[in-house]
């Protein structure tokens, strides 16, 4: 009897995402960020690298910042996931980072901005009066070749003070 040399085994993955009960039959194989993208439809998150190496992909479990790219969704299981379409403001609306990032323009083609933003929350989360040096630290692994940093900066500097 030959064996498939790849199985694919399938469990019923249940976890928290953006504040709703989520249950789905998906593959143990599957990737957190294609679990987002392709099962959830949630099309904030990017894949920039594949690699964890961009930030691109980032998101929150459990309140702390992981790529994506490198989880599997059945490490999701039981946990609480958070997408860039989950970070919103105390009154649904807009989070105070997505509203300095726009006001600052350190949203430029916008493909690194919700790895940005996201990064940027979970510091604030775990430290709401962090330094600019923490900040700088916080966004090393985020890659933007538009904006120069600078303008982001301003944005998290002006949102800690909003939080």
């Amino acid at each position: 009897m030959m064996k498939d040399k790849n199985p694919h085994f399938s469990f019923r993955l249940s976890c928290l995402v953006n504040g709703q009960e989520t249950e789905r039959e998906i593959e143990s194989s599957r990737s957190l960020l294609e679990f987002i993208r392709e099962d959830l439809g949630l099309k904030g998150t990017k894949e920039g690298c594949g690699e964890g190496e961009c930030g691109a992909c980032l998101v929150l479990v459990d309140g702390k910042a992981v790529n994506a790219c490198l989880m599997t969704a059945l490490q999701l299981q039981g946990k609480e996931l958070v997408t860039i379409e989950g970070i919103k403001g105390r009154d649904g609306g807009l989070h105070p980072l997505q509203k300095t990032f726009m006001a600052e323009g350190a949203v430029q083609c916008g493909f690194c901005t919700p790895g940005l933003i996201v990064a940027s929350e979970a510091l604030l989360r775990r430290n709401p009066r962090a330094t600019l040096g923490e900040i700088k630290l916080e966004l090393t692994g985020n890659l933007c070749r538009c904006t120069g940093y600078e303008k982001v900066l301003s944005a998290v500097e002006k949102a800690k003070k909003l939080l």
